[in-house]
C-alpha cells in the first residue's frame, strides 16, 4: 500500500493503544500526550512522503519505537543538566529542608497539603491564593455556583489545618510500595484492546490491590499509600480507561469510587484453587492416556494436508484440549447448578489473574490469520506453548513480513530447494530448524500439521469426546467446592465472569498432564522447546 493510506489507520482504537505504549514508559500522563504527539506527528509525515509500505501496523509501531528512542536521548541529555527527578524525592527533599529554615517550613507543608487534595478542592486552592481569582471568577471557570467554591475553599482549609498539625510525621512515612507482582492471562483477541499493558509500575499494580479489597476513592488511595493525589488520579483515569479506552483493570463506581474490573484472586485462594484441580491430576491423567491409546488410529486418520503424518505432533495439537476436559466438566455442572442466573460477560478480550505466589503454571495459546499469502485466501495459524515448547508466534504475528511461515506455507505441496533463490534458501534452512519444514533428498515439506479450512470445524472432535462420560462424578464434587470458593474470592458485581475464575484453577492441569505424558511415553518433547510441536495451521485456496 501506499504511504499516504497510512491516515486511514489512525483511528480512536490506535490512538488509544498509542496513548497506552507512550505510558508505560514515561513518567506521567503528560509526558505520555507529549511522546504520543510526536508518534502522530512522525506518522502524518510520513503519510505526506512517496513510497509504498507492506504492513502498515508494523510501519507505525517500529516509527513509534524510533520516536521513542529519540525522546529517551533528548530526555536523558536534559536530566544531565536539570534535575526531573521523581516528585515524591522532590517532596521528601522540601520536606528536609524543613529543619534549616521556619519561613520555608510552612511553604513546604502548604505545596504538600495542596498536592494531597483531590483534584476539585485542588483546583479551587490553587485558582484562590496562587492565581488570585475570585470565589465568582472561579465559579465561572468551573461552570458551577460560587457557594460550591466557597464550600471547597473551606472543606480544602480545614483538610489543610489537619494535614499541616500532622506534616511531621506524614513526611517520615516511606511509601508503602512494597514489592507486588501478578499473574495476569487473557482471553479472546489482544489486539481490542489489553488493560494489562498500562499495569506495569508497582504503583499502578498497588492501586489495583487496594481496589480489590473494597472500593476506594483518590483520596483514599492517596492516604493510604503516601502519595499525592494528583498522581493517584493520573493513575485511576489510565487504569479505567484501559488500553482502548473501553475496558481497564478498575471500574469506577457511581460514588466516584474505584473498584477492581477483573477476577484477580489472592495468593491464598489461588492455592486452593489449584488443590482442587491438582488433587484430580492422576485420575485426569490416567483417563486421556488410556483415551489416547484406544483412539490412536482415528487421530491418524485425520485429512491432514502434510506429506508425514507423525501422531507425537496431532497428541501435542491436541494436548490443551484434552487437558481441559475435566475443566469443561467442572463448568457444565457450575453453570447449571450454582451460577445460571448470572449473564456471562461478552467483549471480545478478557483477563484474569491471580497474585504471584512464586509458582508459574498454564501455557499459552495463540492464533494469527492472513489472507492472500503464498497462494492461499485463507490462512489460519495456532500454536500453543508450556514449560515444555517454546511459543512460535503471537496473536500479532504479520504473515507477508515472515519468510519462515511462508516458506511452510510454499511446502505443503513438496518445494523443490533447487529452484529457490540464495536468499530463499537460507529462509528454508532456517525453516527447517526452527521445526517448520522438513528435507528429504532435494525437496522441502511442511512438518507443522496442515488441513484444509473445509476441515478446521472437526480438529478437536475426537479429543472432544473426553468431555462424555468420562469425569462426571468427580466434576460434580469439584464443582461444589469451586462454587463456594468462587462467591468467597470474586464480587458480586464480577460473577458474570465465574468461568474465567474456574479456568485460573484449571492452570496447572495442563502442565501436569504433559508431564504425565511424557513419563509415559506418550508425548516426545522437541529438543531445547523448539520443534514443530504444538504448532499447526489451516489453509484454503
Amino acid at each position: 500500500m501506499k504511504k499516504q493510506e497510512l491516515l486511514k489507520y489512525l483511528d480512536d482504537d490506535l490512538m488509544g493503544r498509542l496513548f497506552g505504549f507512550c505510558y508505560a514508559r514515561t513518567n506521567d500522563s503528560y509526558e505520555a500526550q507529549e511522546l504520543c504527539s510526536d508518534i502522530i506527528y512522525a506518522l502524518v509525515k510520513a503519510a505526506h512522503v512517496d513510497g509504498e509500505i507492506t504492513s502498515p501496523y508494523s510501519f507505525i509501531w517500529k516509527a513509534a519505537r524510533n520516536v521513542y528512542a529519540d525522546f529517551s536521548s533528548k530526555r536523558k541529555k536534559y536530566a544531565e543538566t536539570i534535575y526531573d527527578g521523581d516528585a515524591d524525592d522532590v517532596l521528601q527533599f522540601i520536606a528536609d529542608r524543613e529543619e534549616e529554615d521556619d519561613s520555608d517550613e510552612l511553604l513546604g507543608r502548604i505545596y504538600r497539603s495542596i498536592a494531597f487534595l483531590t483534584k476539585a478542592y485542588r483546583e479551587v486552592m490553587i485558582m484562590y491564593y496562587l492565581d488570585g481569582l475570585s470565589t465568582a471568577e472561579i465559579a465561572k471557570r468551573q461552570n458551577t455556583s460560587e457557594g460550591a467554591v466557597r464550600q471547597r475553599l473551606f472543606s480544602a482549609r480545614q483538610k489543610m489545618k489537619s494535614e499541616v498539625k500532622e506534616m511531621t510525621e506524614t513526611c517520615n512515612r516511606p511509601l508503602a510500595l512494597d514489592n507486588i507482582n501478578y499473574i495476569i492471562w487473557g482471553k479472546g483477541s489482544p489486539t481490542w484492546g489489553d488493560p494489562r499493558s498500562v499495569c506495569t509500575r508497582m504503583f499502578s499494580r498497588h492501586i489495583v490491590w487496594l481496589c480489590r479489597k473494597k472500593p476506594m476513592s483518590a483520596s483514599e488511595i492517596a492516604e493510604e499509600l503516601n502519595v499525592p493525589t494528583v498522581y493517584v488520579e493520573e493513575e485511576l483515569e489510565i487504569l479505567t480507561k484501559g488500553e482502548n479506552g473501553k475496558y481497564g483493570l478498575l471500574r469506577r463506581t457511581e460514588n466516584g469510587r474505584y473498584a477492581i474490573n477483573f477476577i484477580l484472586m489472592d495468593k491464598n485462594s489461588i492455592e486452593k484453587a489449584h488443590a482442587l484441580y491438582t488433587e484430580q491430576l492422576p485420575k485426569i491423567c490416567d483417563i486421556i492416556s488410556e483415551y489416547i491409546e484406544k483412539h490412536k488410529e482415528e487421530y491418524l486418520s485425520f485429512p491432514y494436508l502434510n506429506q508425514k503424518v507423525d501422531l507425537n505432533l496431532i497428541l501435542w495439537q491436541q494436548v490443551f484440549v484434552m487437558s481441559q476436559a475435566f475443566s469443561d466438566n467442572v463448568e457444565r455442572v457450575l453453570k447449571e447448578r450454582y451460577f445460571s442466573q448470572y449473564e456471562k460477560q461478552d467483549r471480545p478480550f478478557s483477563v484474569f489473574g491471580y497474585a504471584d505466589y512464586g509458582k508459574t503454571c498454564g501455557g499459552g495459546w495463540d492464533e494469527a490469520d492472513a489472507a492472500n499469502v503464498c497462494g492461499f485466501s485463507k490462512i489460519h495459524l495456532e500454536n500453543i506453548y508450556t514449560t515444555r515448547i517454546k511459543k512460535h508466534f503471537g496473536c500479532d504475528l504479520n504473515v507477508s513480513g515472515d519468510p519462515l511461515i511462508q516458506m511452510a506455507l510454499l511446502a505443503i505441496d513438496g518445494l523443490d530447494r533447487n529452484t529457490l533463490s540464495e536468499k530463499e534458501k537460507e529462509h528454508a534452512a532456517k525453516a527447517v530448524e526452527c521445526g517448520y519444514l522438513f528435507r528429504d533428498g532435494d525437496m522441502l515439506y511442511t512438518k507443522i500439521l496442515a488441513c484444509s479450512m473445509k476441515d478446521y470445524g472437526r480438529l478437536f472432535e475426537i479429543s472432544n469426546g473426553l468431555c462424555e462420560g468420562f469425569f462426571e462424578k468427580n466434576a460434580e464434587i469439584a464443582a461444589e467446592k469451586m462454587a463456594a470458593l468462587i462467591k468467597r474470592s470474586v464480587p458480586e458485581y464480577l460473577l458474570g465472569e465465574w468461568r474465567l475464575a474456574n479456568r485460573l484453577a484449571n492452570m496447572p492441569v495442563f502442565d501436569g498432564v504433559v508431564e504425565a505424558l511424557i513419563e509415559k511415553g506418550i508425548l516426545t518433547p522437541p529438543k531445547d522447546g523448539i520443534g514443530a510441536e504444538g504448532c499447526w495451521m489451516s489453509v484454503a485456496k
